[in-house]
């Protein structure tokens, strides 16, 4: 499989069809496990139309960055041509905030809620003790899932990623806590906050490390808030859950560029591939 010099960037194309509408082709080589498109380039693709549509309605403003993406995973896409539909229920001066839907086949797939603004400036006031324990650039034990067999390899064409094996327990046969880390860029290009988004739902599920199937978790719903705009270089991703239950688990991400700035948290609710 080939790819482009940023398959980050000409993921994110998208024709305008009119006002509100438009038109893209989702695949390459984001697809997740089981063949269906990443769900986190999705909402970056979403993302990115939603800040073109603000942008075009306020010329004379900055432009439009994300900092609060709401979306439901109504149903998983395939690879291939897909719809976005947008509806602008606010424009402000502080904060903007659309609706956006993806079709497919006209089925609503990701139907979303995204607040646009300005991501700020000036470093943190304040910041939680403890933000990571990762060092800023990957370990020397770290390796590339693209030349191993097991989840990432086909995210791995279309992005840089690492991952420790001590972190991924499963990946040995062994288990562990539900937790996940791993560091990530893009390919061809410095991260930006459209990436962080993406990476806010880059790691394998966490409810491998707890044993039984490892497979599709597709996500029901993911929250990401937008913190800062990403320095050049690695981010540094960790999440883990606070409860399994049944089929359902609970992930919460942050995602830590290489300056130590936090700039995304993502929450989400998925379906674990664990034994009913």
């Amino acid at each position: 499989m080939t790819t482009t010099a940023r398959p980050f960037s000409d993921a994110l194309a998208a024709d305008r069809v009119d006002d509100d509408t438009y038109r893209a082709t989702l695949g390459g080589a984001w697809n997740a496990a089981g063949g269906k498109v990443h769900g986190g380039l999705m909402l970056a693709l979403l993302t990115s139309v939603v800040q073109r549509r603000v942008d075009a309605a306020r010329p004379d403003a900055p432009p439009a960055e994300p900092l609060v993406v709401a979306a439901d995973f109504l149903r998983a896409p395939d690879p291939g041509d897909v719809e976005i539909r947008i509806e602008v229920v606010k424009l402000g001066r502080t904060a903007s905030v659309c609706s956006a839907r993806l079709f497919q086949d006209d089925r609503v797939m990701l139907a979303a809620s995204v607040t646009t603004g300005r991501l700020p400036d000036e470093a943190p006031r304040w910041v939680a003790p403890g933000l990571t324990s990762m060092p800023a650039l990957p370990r020397e034990t770290a390796v590339d899932p693209g030349q191993q067999r097991g989840p990432g390899r086909t995210l791995a064409k279309a992005c840089a990623m690492r991952f420790d094996p001590a972190d991924m327990p499963f990946a040995t046969g062994k288990t562990g806590d539900a937790a996940m880390r791993g560091w990530v860029r893009p390919l061809g290009e410095e991260p930006d906050v459209l990436f962080a988004l993406l990476a806010g739902d880059i790691l394998p599920p966490t409810v491998f490390n707890l044993g039984g199937d490892v497979g599709w978790a597709p996500t029901v719903q993911l929250t990401a808030l937008l913190r800062g705009r990403p320095s050049p270089g690695w981010l540094r991703c960790e999440s883990e859950s606070r409860t399994v239950a049944g089929t359902w688990f609970d992930e919460d991400t942050s995602v830590v560029d290489e300056s130590g700035r936090l700039v995304c948290q993502a929450r989400q609710l998925a379906l674990a591939p664990l034994p009913r």
